[in-house]
């Protein structure tokens, strides 16, 4: 299992920026999918995850603000994110449960700053 993020860059204080993580395989479609951020300084916590039935969870911290979704066909998990705020600079990372083990793409860092 191979994913790549990308889409990560500096960003203005209410502004919006697309994740994207590409899989190399059909691993997004029946499987746990999750994005996670990490902070200088800070533990990684969990910011938005889909499970297989559908159910999604996102942290207080992005509700209302961030949105993840998966395109099946085309293997790639995202993270819409709006009204960014500085607190949300952090490395940005994609994480797939498969086969009952955690895989994880590189990070992609998110500045908010104006």
């Amino acid at each position: 299992v191979q994913l790549q993020a990308s889409g990560g860059g500096l960003v203005q204080p209410e502004g919006s920026l697309k994740l994207s993580c590409a899989a190399s395989g059909r691993f997004f479609s029946m499987n746990y999918v999750a994005w996670y951020r990490q902070a200088p300084g800070k533990q990684r916590e969990l910011v938005a995850s889909m499970a297989p039935s559908g159910t999604i969870y996102y942290s207080d911290s992005v509700k209302g603000r961030f949105t993840i979704s998966r395109d099946k066909v085309k293997n790639m998990l995202y993270l819409q994110m709006h009204s960014l705020r500085p607190e949300d600079t952090a490395v940005y990372s994609c994480k797939v449960i498969y086969r009952g083990n955690d895989w994880w793409g590189q990070g992609t860092l998110v500045t908010v700053s104006s």
